[in-house]
Parts: C-alpha cells; sequence; structure tokens
C-alpha cells in the first residue's frame, strides 16, 4: 500500500500547479493553514539549493472536528500534507492517504473518516 496519491501535471508552471491545488482543495471544504517552502529554507539554513519543493498543510475543519472527536491524538497525524515539487518530467503533486497513515490507529471511527478524507483528498489530486 503506497502512502500517498500523485499525478504529474505537464504544461503549466510551478506557480499554477499551486494555485490549482489551493483551489481544489478550496472546492473540497479544505483551506490551506500552512505552507512550508523547502528551497526557501533549505537556503537559509543550510545554504544548499534545492529544486522547488512546497508543502501546503490543509485542514477541512468538518472532518478535523470529527477526527478530535474521536481520537484525541489525532492532531499528532494532522493536518493533510499536499507536496508540489518539480521534477524533471513536469510538476508532481502529492498528497498523504489518510488511510495509510490511519492504518495503526486502532479506531473503527477514525478508519471511516479516513476512508471519506482519502476519498476527497485523491479526487482532488486527479483534477489536477
Amino acid at each position: 500500500m503506497s502512502y500517498y496519491f500523485t499525478k504529474t501535471v505537464n504544461n503549466v508552471t510551478f506557480d499554477n500547479a499551486v494555485e490549482n491545488t489551493r483551489q481544489a482543495l478550496k472546492n473540497e471544504g479544505f483551506g490551506v493553514i500552512a505552507e512550508i517552502d523547502f528551497q526557501k529554507t533549505l537556503k537559509e539554513k543550510l545554504d544548499v539549493d534545492f529544486r522547488r519543493y512546497l508543502v501546503l498543510e490543509a485542514c477541512n475543519p468538518p472532518y478535523a472536528f470529527k477526527s478530535l472527536n474521536a481520537e484525541d491524538k489525532i492532531g499528532t497525524l494532522l493536518p493533510c500534507n499536499f507536496v508540489i515539487q518539480e521534477k524533471e518530467n513536469g510538476i508532481e503533486v502529492s498528497s498523504v492517504d489518510p488511510i495509510a497513515m490511519m492504518a495503526q490507529v486502532k479506531n473503527p471511527e477514525m478508519q471511516t473518516i479516513a476512508q471519506e478524507i482519502s476519498e476527497k483528498l485523491k479526487g482532488i489530486v486527479e483534477s489536477l
């Protein structure tokens, strides 16, 4: 079982892929609550050059609320991360698969929530 969904998008710029991902997330009720620019951070902290690699941390408030009520330590696995990165063959967009993330959580309610979120995230990646 893979722990992510991924798609390579061609004929778009990196910035367009980021914007398209943000919009697709919004369309499914997710908001971006944080972002990590690894290219910038690695340059600042280590003075190394790295390809464009951006992590968007996304949250769907109703699902977050359900999850936190079902499992009080689930915050250690939240939010849902999306990676947009430059690759040789185009821009790659990847998302975590919540089913894989929740495999060790022995809570049937969380398995149901993970399935629902997984379908949404997979749909977002496929829509790009």
